[in-house]
């Protein structure tokens, strides 16, 4: 009777576990295969914008992320920094960069950031071989990404012409009525849309290069570069409202 009683009961104990135990932690957005024609021979080259005055939020927060990716993945992403004529930059909160390369020695890059500086929604549009160097760039890239006002210079650019795109809370009046053709979303995180993800930059910049990490290499490695940055991956959607459009 014992036996018959303990067999009978292994399989509702084994139900009732099932029916308790927690789900898999399910990402805010949906889904969207990764390029399906990324090199494996080589690291993806992350080349990062930088000129006098960009802040280091929205320089530092992605160039962590996308680094840490060579901890979890092979070949992983190489970054580097490339000012217009590879002259040392000071950021504007004062710290001096070095940076790898100018506009004529930079190598191919795959994926464009650029982040925000004090002069992205003035005389850096005015400044011509920046925007000409842009525009050739994102056109060469799989990716562009703007990082809070870095969206006024990809716009400025013609590379997010009929794409949804966000930016800097505060700036999105000034972004509308600058680009009143472009789809700004408000109250997101961050947008990717087709070969261009804007973010509204300060901490947020995180999450947009988690997001890269993840549409690039799958959610095991985002989970290990977040776990080595102390960042919780997937993140709950209220915690990260983003818009990810589907094309």
């Amino acid at each position: 009777m014992i036996k018959s009683a303990t067999a009978l009961l292994l399989p509702l104990m084994a139900a009732s576990l099932l029916l308790v135990a927690p789900s898999p932690a399910q990402s805010p957005w949906s889904r969207i295969p990764a390029p399906d024609d990324l090199p494996n021979d080589r690291p993806l080259r992350a080349g990062f914008l930088i000129v006098n005055g960009v802040y280091n939020s929205e320089l530092m927060a992605p160039y962590d992320i996308l680094h840490h990716t060579v901890f979890h993945t092979k070949p992983g992403i190489e970054v580097f920094t490339v000012s217009p004529d590879g002259q040392p930059v000071t950021t504007f909160e004062g710290l001096r960069i070095q940076p790898h390369y100018g506009f004529d020695d930079a190598p191919e890059i795959d994926i464009l950031v650029v982040p925000s500086a004090e002069g992205s929604m003035g005389a850096d549009l005015q400044d011509e071989g920046l925007i000409r160097w842009v525009r050739q760039t994102g056109l060469q890239a799989r990716f562009v990404v703007s990082l809070c006002d870095g969206a006024f210079v990809l716009a400025t650019a013609g590379l997010l012409e009929g794409r949804s795109v966000t930016t800097f809370p505060g700036d999105q009046d000034r972004f509308a009525a600058t680009f009143p053709h472009l789809d700004l979303r408000r109250g997101v995180s961050f947008v990717h849309d087709g070969m261009a993800l804007t973010s509204e930059g300060g901490v947020k910049s995180y999450d947009v290069a988690m997001y890269l990490v993840d549409h690039l290499y799958g959610e095991r490695v985002a989970r290990g570069v977040g776990r080595g940055l102390i960042i919780d991956w997937p993140p709950a959607a209220e915690d990260m409202p983003a818009l990810v459009v589907e094309r």
